[in-house]
């Protein structure tokens, strides 16, 4: 089943290409608004399941074209999304597993599909958008063992993990890096895992203006979704509508600028598609981290590159001369 926000977050189930609403069905949820009623539809979708299927078998719906869709977990409605850290082997290019990490991201960053993401006046050397898969909660998780650990998995969702890097003083990064308003695009909606048969062989997918520039699998992931969620569990509780955020082969990371149209798809979870704004008008060169560090050794003669070259920022404000 696919879960939408759409309109004035009315909340519907994707029937093909229509959007079959059913706010109605779901108003004995307590809620303050709408807002609310993905996170109680969560907690107690197998209550409302038989409700929902009956509506579908019914109604026709709204064509998908004529609605707008608004995120899926509109902010800050989760109440954490943890972001798995340095997660992937880089298509076998890392020596050894590296050690489990992970940040939190403020749930006020989401977005959803067709907004936009803006890049704050701050002397960041680059900004990036990690294609990840986004793991939805469905019940209270707490010290849950890899084995039982997909039981806790309501379904899966486009996550964009935006980034300002390189921002100081050394060392003090994560949270003015990776909380900026706009950093949490997700969407277009959540799919129930009943629908992905293995989420830890899915093809990531992230396009800019049309170019693709990152195109991985999760069958890279150091740390299985399992082993992940078994780790954050065992740190702090996972509640209904949290998100766990997989991690990303930074290998195809590019630089955002003005004006960039981008686009993730994860198979099976349909495509995101958002905008960036940059009111100070950057650039910086447009290659991959992969396509710097061939350049780098090319042109130094170095064996490997340094961790994490990244791309040059040709003009603007902050630019080095």
């Amino acid at each position: 089943m696919k879960l939408i926000y759409f309109d004035d977050f009315q909340l519907g189930v994707l029937k093909g290409e229509r959007v079959v609403n059913i706010t109605s069905v779901l108003s004995d949820i307590p809620h303050r608004d709408r807002q609310d009623l993905m996170t109680g539809l969560i907690a107690g979708f197998d209550a409302y399941r038989p409700r929902i299927e009956s509506q579908l078998a019914t109604e026709q719906g709204t064509p998908l074209a004529s609605v707008t869709l608004r995120a899926p977990l509109p902010r800050p409605r989760p109440r954490q999304i943890s972001c798995m850290a340095v997660n992937y082997m880089e298509n076998g290019t890392l020596d050894a597993r590296p050690p489990m990490n992970a940040f939190h991201k403020s749930p006020g960053a989401i977005i959803g599909p067709g907004e936009t993401m803006l890049l704050p006046d701050v002397p960041a050397s680059v900004f990036e958008g990690e294609a990840e898969l986004g793991v939805v909660i469905g019940r209270r998780a707490s010290n849950v063992p890899a084995a039982q650990a997909l039981s806790y998995v309501f379904g899966y969702v486009n996550f964009i993990d935006g980034s300002a890097r390189g921002l100081p003083p050394a060392h003090n990064v994560f949270f003015q890096a990776k909380s900026r308003d706009t950093f949490a695009p997700v969407g277009p909606y959540i799919v129930t895992a009943d629908e992905i048969a293995d989420p830890q062989k899915l093809q990531v997918q992230l396009w800019v203006n049309e170019m693709l520039k990152q195109d991985f699998n999760t069958d890279d992931m150091a740390h299985d979704i399992v082993r992940c969620i078994e780790w954050v569990s065992a740190i702090h509780a996972l509640e209904p509508g949290d998100i766990v955020a997989t991690g990303t082969n930074h290998r195809g990371l590019s630089a955002l600028h003005d004006g960039d149209r981008v686009e993730l798809e994860i198979e099976g979870l349909g495509r995101l598609r958002i905008h960036v704004r940059d009111d100070l008008k950057r650039t910086w060169s447009r290659d991959t981290r992969l396509e710097c560090s061939m350049k780098y050794v090319a042109e130094t003669g170095q064996k490997a590159p340094p961790t994490g070259v990244i791309a040059r920022q040709l003009s603007g404000r902050y630019a080095q001369t």
